[in-house]
């Protein structure tokens, strides 16, 4: 039978929601190692819509379950009806949508808030031991998750200081890592990977979710 991986998405486009290039690279990964994506999303509304090709905020309205579908070409579940049996691994591509929809990082920093969907299914895999990966900007805000738990995990967002100094504000430890690779907290069986929040191109960033998600899938 093949390992579930959860892969939690949180809209469609790196400046509102998932990044999109990241997302599909993890759904990539995740095949070529012969397990299944199991893709979700939080139903709720998006923070904001940004114009990507102006990169300039919109007056539109957009859901973070609908338009995370697209990545997911249609197959998607809500993030609410997915309990911690269902799935094997989870993952967490990065994008502004961890920062702006799954939680409020990108405006409030380390006195973020986080949803309480992803809150719950990150702590249950923790408390059961079971392996979860984060990507990008996303490790900052599974900072926030543990903030105050007894649970301390090593992240890392690659070698931003700013975001490395919120992540340790948090009590979570930072560690400076390549795009092209990826670092381990085995104790709490969590693997991060900076993807673009250092990665120069598509290629370097493939690497280091590739070795992400091998990883994760290995530790089930």
């Amino acid at each position: 039978m093949k390992k579930k991986i959860g892969v939690v998405l949180s809209g469609c486009g790196v400046f509102d929601g998932a990044e999109i290039h990241e997302s599909v690279l993890t759904l990539l990964a995740i095949d070529r190692a012969g397990a299944e994506a199991i893709c979700m999303a939080p139903n709720i509304e998006q923070m904001h819509v940004i114009n990507h090709l102006k990169g300039e905020p919109t007056d539109e309205k957009r859901n973070v379950l609908v338009e995370s579908a697209r990545i997911a070409r249609g197959e998607i579940k809500d993030i609410a009806e997915v309990k911690v049996d269902d799935i094997d691994g989870l993952i967490f591509p990065g994008g502004f949508g961890a920062a702006k929809n799954l939680s409020d990082f990108a405006v409030n920093g380390e006195n973020c808030k986080v949803n309480p969907d992803v809150i719950r299914l990150v702590r249950e895999f923790a408390a059961k031991k079971k392996p979860q990966a984060t990507c990008c900007i996303a490790p900052a805000m599974y900072a926030k998750v543990f903030d105050g738990e007894s649970i301390s995990p090593t992240l890392t967002i690659g070698n931003d200081k700013d975001v490395a100094g919120k992540i340790e504000q948090m009590g979570s430890k930072h560690q400076e890592c390549a795009a092209t690779d990826m670092i381990c907290d085995d104790e709490n069986k969590i693997v991060s990977t900076p993807a673009y929040m250092s990665g120069k191109n598509i290629s370097e960033v493939a690497e280091g979710i590739e070795k992400t998600v091998n990883k994760l899938i290995s530790m089930i």
